[in-house]
């Protein structure tokens, strides 16, 4: 008999279903609760449930602290928050430092328990509309299948929990090997795949293509360095004497194998859909490849040059009465602007680009970026790949109208982060460094700012966001671009892997590649980390990679701006950026003010809390905790 429980019901479901007010019901049922035979038995309930699972999403990658700050990309500006205890590799069981950025193990598995309830519930659900009911069970499928991989490249294989517990039920369960958590989300992605076929695509909602794409996702990642025993125990002192390697890597099988079953699911991806401006057959200009990403940061929407942008989304956080509740939103800090812009726009500045990614951004001629080289040195803002210019805010760029209060020191709407000589023996602190006079806590220490992910249209405010949000790419078809580009150098077909590379490359205005061996993988690799900037794939593909030492544990660099009047000169009052009244000096120092970044081969997982190995006493630990 099936058990008889209480589900609370979203607000959205509220909105969709009126509940009567007759006093028999106020006196016979709570008002936010419904049953279970009523949740199933209604295809509006039933789906408000599902929505519900997707909410554990929380906002991607616009949350206040992000990934990117994990990782070579970004730094956080604001102390405090227990970032460096990651960064700096103090973190353990007992003390596992932020919480808010990655996600933890025990809301993993919380939003997994709603995804199991939804596929043990609508195989008998009694709505009677069979699409829906398919539909609803693709996209639980999926996101079972999505938490699953969050919690197996966060921290390793885990207990393989199929179905709800009640109350009554032994909880403690031990950890499945990392094969074993592969072939389950496989198995689910399938699922995913079989029933949301034919379904269409709603934004914010999986698809079938969605489901394909983490299926590219899950399986490169599986062939990837961190995932193959023998590799991984040879560069890794923590797991090198780890005895429970097969929690975290395979521990036999063929790799090669691996790669081509990566190599192709990506390949079935690309076949079944067309992703944005990729069957370009030359470089299009400069400025239309800053265009181009910046339609693609825009996912299409407001701010793009592009709404054909939007088709590079495969699954995205979207902004949607029905599964969400943040009627604030973009109040709240849940937004790109105001969370990581200029301080001169009244913005939190908070995960500012580190000097060593804006180092990685080629020049226009696709050659490496060299503070050797004099002329690199004395302008390094200039010519340099567009991507560079629709994702980073730096000294002297153009930039959006200033808000009132700040136009009357900066009425030219350029980026601020310089020391400027006043022509009068002092100087002048930029409007957007901590030596503003605009809440100067909120300036950047890495002189620099995230353009990425910001609506650039003069008429919304920069720490505003306009009717139509921006969505966040959980999953984008240049990414199983990407994937495949890997897998074909893994599995020596060089010529497809420059194809497909080159048609990315294309799209932002770059020139074709001609390296090959391991300069193409090299080059590679760096062309993953400038075009999925700021989209929380650098953390994992560091690890994937074997080179976080060498990277993530490499310190922070940022950059120093000074401005001196040129001999003879006027100062401009008030300042702007002006190379032919101003020398200009560009200073790279380190940066240990909030952390001094290092490298502990235990990072390569999160650790399993003490709490959560107290309550199943089933649990191994990860390896070096």
């Amino acid at each position: 008999m099936k058990n008889i429980k209480l589900y609370t019901i979203l607000i959205a479901a509220m909105a969709i279903v009126p509940i009567s007010c007759s006093e028999d019901y106020l006196e016979t049922k709570p008002l936010d609760k419904i049953s279970s035979d009523a949740t199933w038995g209604d295809g509006a309930l039933s789906e408000a449930f599902v929505f519900g699972v997707y909410s554990h999403l929380n906002y991607g990658g616009f949350e206040e602290e992000g990934l990117a700050s994990l990782t070579d990309e970004a730094m956080f500006t604001h102390s405090g928050r227990g970032i460096n205890v990651i960064t700096e590799g103090t973190l353990s069981p007992t003390g596992t430092g932020n919480t808010n950025i990655i996600p933890q193990w025990d809301e993993l598995f919380s939003a997994i328990r709603q995804a199991n309830i939804a596929i043990a519930e609508l195989p008998e659900a009694t709505f009677g509309d069979d699409e829906l009911r398919d539909r609803l069970l693709g996209e639980s499928y999926f996101l079972r299948a999505y938490y699953y991989h969050q919690v197996v490249r966060y921290y390793g294989g885990s207990p393989i929990i199929d179905q709800p517990y009640g109350l009554d039920e032994d909880y403690s369960v031990a950890r499945g090997t990392y094969e074993e958590c592969i072939n389950f989300i496989l198995n689910d992605l399938e699922q995913a795949i079989t029933l949301l076929k034919d379904k269409g695509a709603t934004p914010g909602r999986a698809s079938d293509l969605s489901a394909m794409g983490l299926k590219s996702r899950v399986l490169l990642y599986a062939a990837s360095d961190l995932r193959h025993g023998p590799t991984v125990s040879s560069q890794s002192s923590a797991h090198g004497s780890y005895s429970d390697l097969e929690l975290v890597a395979y521990t036999s099988g063929d790799r090669t194998t691996r790669w081509n079953a990566a190599k192709a699911a990506s390949k079935a991806l690309l076949d079944a859909t067309s992703g944005y401006k990729l069957d370009l057959n030359a470089p299009v200009s400069p400025e239309e490849g800053e265009a181009n990403y910046v339609a693609l940061s825009m996912g299409g929407g407001s701010g793009a040059a592009d709404a054909g942008a939007h088709s590079d989304i495969l699954f995205e956080r979207t902004h949607s009465a029905l599964y969400t509740v943040e009627n604030n939103w973009p109040l709240g800090g849940i937004h790109q602007g105001i969370n990581n812009g200029p301080n001169g726009y009244h913005n939190w500045a908070g995960n500012t680009p580190i000097q060593q990614l804006v180092d990685d951004y080629e020049m226009m001629d696709g050659s490496k970026f060299d503070w050797e080289n004099p002329d690199h040195a004395a302008a390094p803002y200039t010519d340099r790949d567009p991507r560079f210019y629709a994702t980073i805010l730096y000294d002297g760029a153009d930039w959006k109208p200033r808000p009132s209060d700040v136009v009357s020191i900066d009425p030219y709407d350029q980026i601020q982060t310089g020391t400027y000589d006043d022509g009068a023996g002092g100087t002048i602190a930029g409007v957007d460094t901590r030596n503003s006079v605009i809440e100067n806590w909120n300036g950047s220490r890495t002189g620099y700012y995230v353009r990425k992910f910001i609506d650039p249209d003069p008429s919304v405010a920069d720490n505003m966001s306009s009717a139509q949000l921006v969505p966040w790419p959980f999953i984008r078809y240049t990414e199983i671009a990407l994937n495949y580009v890997e897998a074909c150098l893994e599995t020596g077909d060089e010529d497809e892997a420059i194809l497909w590379l080159n048609r990315i490359r294309y799209r932002a205005g770059m020139p074709a590649v001609t390296a090959t061996g391991s300069e193409l993988m090299e080059l590679y690799r760096n062309e993953r980390r400038i075009e999925l900037a700021y989209e929380e794939q650098r953390y994992f593909d560091a690890r994937r990679w074997l080179i976080a030492p060498e990277t993530l544990g490499r310190g922070i660099k940022v950059i120093r701006v000074t401005a001196t009047l040129k001999t003879g000169a006027t100062p401009h009052v008030p300042y702007r950026y002006d190379p032919e009244v101003y020398d200009y000096t560009y200073n790279v120092v380190d940066n240990t003010e909030n952390e001094t970044r290092t490298w502990e081969d235990k990072m390569y997982f999160m650790p399993l809390s003490r709490d959560e190995i107290n309550r199943n006493d089933l649990l191994v630990q990860n390896p070096g905790y």
